[in-house]
């Protein structure tokens, strides 16, 4: 509405009409009473809805999400100033550890839609076979190690264009090659759509280019979420984070160029913290809390253990072995009391996790059998986290 038809209409005694925003009392309410709406619909995304589901299984619950009514009124005023549909800009606003992105086909419906440029079209070019190396990140008993491979891939070069109305220009984003994909690290992620689908991905990623080229309001200072997955990965739990909050070693060994396999550096449990940590694993197997192989494992998580390493394990457990068998025979003499305490498994997970030292842990540990079997194995998990964690 233009500025003449506003003075009109107050000189008139018409009412003017309500926008959402946040410029005055009135349209904040109105976007306040929208957002309320969109939140309690379950057709927007997670981000949006006021109560979300977490937890799996029989963990499973409904929890009220006290970021929706926020996330949707960012959504709907970004609507507004878009000229864009809100349920369109909210299933299309990736909200990724508090970062907000476009996906790349809203990018390239909006160049299409602007009626500054003529739809957006790709120049797609195969080139010839070229050496690659790239690097991906694995967990490997519980430690994250970076490895190498070497392989041969089809290069490939995409320019995203239009024409501009207004002046008959052809534009043209910068160029996006295999080459570059594998260089900047985005070929090599885990999970890479750039593997199994690259035609695609150079369309998304120049179209990107484009946009934040020619059109930047249109994209509003935002990533794509394809940007910003490449650095972004998913965990187990279906989370997605950020790779820089894992310690990841530079390197964990030499690429052998032949064969693009790499020999991993030998790498010892130090001796020093081996010593002071054998009082207290050959406690726990000498008592049958742990086996000497399943402590092994866990402390080869940190270094190899050595020949002489383990069998000074092995004979300090045996020298606490007689001592903890009367202690055991005097304990299943005991009529254990019915009405003994009883620990649930969120509560004993969290006493794991906050185990101060060994004797603690253990402590702790030894509740584990006494909860349901379907339990047992994640508390076992977080126990040998912790106990790795301590050093112990």
């Amino acid at each position: 509405m233009s500025t003449q038809q506003t003075t009109a209409l107050a000189q008139s005694g018409a009412q003017l009409p309500v926008t959402m925003g946040f410029g005055d009392l009135a349209s904040f309410e109105f976007l306040q009473r929208t957002a309320k709406a969109f939140a309690s619909s379950t057709m927007v995304p997670t981000a949006y809805q006021a109560m979300v589901t977490t937890g799996y299984g029989q963990n499973q619950k409904i929890e009220p999400n006290p970021a929706a009514m926020s996330n949707c009124m960012i959504a709907l005023d970004m609507a507004q100033r878009m000229n864009a549909n809100p349920l369109q800009v909210m299933q299309n606003l990736h909200v990724i550890e508090g970062k907000p992105s476009w996906s790349s086909q809203f990018i390239i419906a909006a160049i299409n839609s602007s009626g500054k440029f003529s739809p957006l079209r790709f120049d797609l070019e195969w080139l010839d076979e070229i050496d690659a190396t790239y690097s991906t990140f694995e967990w490997e008993n519980r430690q994250k190690i970076e490895k190498k491979h070497k392989i041969r891939i089809k290069n490939a070069r995409c320019v995203a264009w239009a024409t501009e109305k207004a002046t008959g220009q052809r534009l043209e984003s910068a160029p996006v090659t295999m080459e570059m994909a594998v260089n900047e690290g985005w070929y090599g992620k885990n999970g890479s759509k750039w593997r199994s689908m690259p035609d695609l991905m150079l369309r998304y990623r120049s179209a990107a280019f484009f946009g934040r080229i020619y059109a930047p309001e249109l994209l509003m200072g935002l990533p794509t979420a394809e940007e910003v997955q490449d650095v972004f990965v998913q965990d187990g739990a279906g989370n997605v984070v950020h790779t820089g909050s894992h310690v990841v070693p530079p390197s964990s060994g030499t690429l052998d160029p032949t064969t693009g396999t790499v020999a991993e550096d030998e790498k010892t449990y130090p001796d020093a913290e081996f010593k002071k940590g054998m009082p207290g694993w050959a406690k726990a197997i000498a008592a049958g809390k742990k086996t000497l192989d399943a402590v092994i494992v866990t402390l080869e998580s940190k270094g190899s253990v050595t020949g002489e390493q383990r069998k000074a394990l092995a004979d300090a457990v045996a020298a606490l072995a007689p001592q903890d068998a009367i202690v055991k025979e005097h304990a299943e003499a005991v009529t254990p009391d019915a009405d003994a305490p009883t620990v649930d498994a969120d509560t004993l997970a969290q006493r794991l996790r906050e185990a101060k030292d060994t004797d603690a842990l253990y402590q702790a540990a030894d509740l584990i059998d006494t909860l349901q079997h379907e339990h047992r194995s994640a508390l076992n998990d977080i126990f040998n986290l912790r106990l790795a964690e301590l050093g112990g």
